[in-house]
């Protein structure tokens, strides 16, 4: 298993377009976008906050995240299917579970990487403060980067092509990172909006990142929506997938 993991691993690196658009992006992002002067000033709309304290580098480990989830692991793991990677490892005494296992772990020590660099960075130069509740933080992190990858692997269940799976991936992102408010902060959008995201994965999961890392606790209709997603997403990828 672990020499699986480490294959996978070296085969994401060999690819700079990996850890280009899923560590050195945000992190370049959030470094860029958090110099500006007029987001280092508080924002009444947000509460008298800053947009660099939570709003913006608690995007940015949603976009890291995402960019894995929905665009990476679907694609690669279609592509192992129209190779004949997985029906080649069926016969094999290596299960192509564990294949399954070694994406999840390496995605996820992507997006924890990524989450890392860009709390100590944007600590050392921007004053960005650490997550103030680093439990609920880390725990929020593990449910929401789960419900992202579950939809990952459901979106990887059902394409019938690796291009059909980036088209999909991409689809589905571009709207959940709107709701989420990537690009317009949840605060400014319309209340019908913001209750639309709420129902929705990538809402909670932003919502809930900030929260914790302003030192509060997260709401648990966002905890809700999280946990629903990861068990819908994982049920429904397990009973689709195909292994040829």
């Amino acid at each position: 298993m672990n020499k699986m993991i480490i294959t996978e691993a070296r085969l994401f690196l060999r690819d700079p377009a990996g850890p280009i658009f899923a560590i050195l992006l945000p992190l370049a992002l959030l470094l860029g976008l958090g110099s500006i002067p007029g987001f280092g000033e508080p924002d009444p709309a947000m509460g008298g906050q800053r947009v660099i304290d939570t709003q913006l580098p608690g995007m940015m480990v949603i976009l890291s995240v995402v960019t894995m989830a929905l665009t990476a692991l679907p694609a690669t793991l279609v592509a192992y299917r129209e190779n004949g990677v997985l029906r080649r490892m069926s016969t094999t005494p290596v299960s192509p579970v564990r294949l399954l296992v070694a994406q999840v772990v390496n995605n996820l020590a992507v997006a924890v990487v990524a989450t890392v660099l860009l709390i100590v960075l944007g600590h050392l130069f921007l004053g960005v403060a650490v997550p103030r509740n680093l439990p609920a933080f880390t725990g929020v992190f593990a449910l929401g980067t789960a419900s992202v990858l579950g939809l990952g692997l459901l979106v990887a269940a059902v394409a019938p092509s690796s291009k059909v799976a980036s088209g999909i991936g991409s689809l589905l992102m571009f709207p959940l990172l709107f709701v989420a408010g990537m690009w317009i902060p949840r605060e400014l959008m319309p209340d019908l909006l913001r209750r639309i995201g709420d129902f929705l994965p990538l809402a909670p999961f932003g919502q809930a990142i900030r929260d914790t890392w302003a030192g509060h606790a997260p709401q648990p209709l966002h905890l809700a929506v999280m946990a629903v997603t990861v068990l819908a997403t994982g049920a429904l990828a397990a009973r689709l997938f195909r292994w040829e």
